[in-house]
């Protein structure tokens, strides 16, 4: 059986919250730390994330470990959230697969499996050095800071690596320079890196930048918050 799990994305766009609802029996894996609240009845087992923790703990310097949360005698309810301010996605993985940027993922049902993946220019895109893909069925929950978008990609598209957050597995991608007349044009254009899209099928995009709301932060910081 595959578990659809029920989910109630609650205050959004910039303070997204996931309610999640199982039924007894259900069970939901999230990223370690993304728990905000449980009921009483769920129980929460944590195991490291095999060969998609591993990758993430070498490349992406996230947790090792991941959280499957079940509820038991009777319907229980999970609360999750991400350290970032913004916004959540839920997308139903089956017919549909997804590729996913390195921040993206929050929680998944337990049939739906994660496999990591990097292109050669992945290392130096926004998206971050390691991408996942997805394979299986049921229910997937991503974030983004800000805002999340979902457009539709028409023959193709171009978007800021810094601002993708996941994108249709059937679509053709190729990381590339912002700027053809070389990486000194796309580096003074502030734009770097792009991804670019082919075929027919959905991306998904946060309005803002993590890597360049950190940047600015702080250089706020180390001069002192000057205005």
């Amino acid at each position: 059986m595959v578990d659809h799990v029920e989910i109630n994305l609650l205050y959004r766009p910039s303070q997204t919250i996931a309610q999640c609802w199982l039924d007894e029996g259900e069970s939901i894996v999230a990223e370690a730390g993304a728990m905000m609240g449980m009921s009483s009845n769920v129980q929460m087992r944590t195991h490291a994330g095999g060969a998609l923790a591993g990758a993430k703990r070498l490349l992406g310097g996230e947790s090792f470990f991941r959280n499957t949360f079940t509820a038991q005698e009777g319907e229980g309810e999970v609360l999750l959230t991400t350290p970032l301010t913004g916004d959540m996605f839920v997308a139903e993985v089956g017919e549909q697969q997804w590729n996913i940027a390195q921040q993206s993922f929050v929680a998944s049902a337990p049939e739906v499996v994660l496999h990591p993946f990097a292109t050669a220019r992945g290392f130096m895109a926004g998206a971050g050095p390691l991408m996942f893909g997805t394979r299986g069925r049921g229910t997937l929950v991503l974030s983004g800071f800000g805002a999340v978008e979902a457009v539709t990609v028409d023959g193709s598209m171009v978007i800021d690596t810094g601002h993708l957050v996941a994108w249709d597995a059937a679509l053709q991608f190729e990381i590339e320079r912002s700027s053809p007349a070389g990486w000194l044009a796309s580096w003074l254009s502030g734009e770097g890196l792009v991804c670019r899209f082919r075929g027919r099928g959905t991306a998904l995009v946060q309005s803002r930048n993590p890597d360049e709301y950190g940047r600015v932060v702080g250089r706020l910081l180390s001069s002192g918050g000057g205005a």
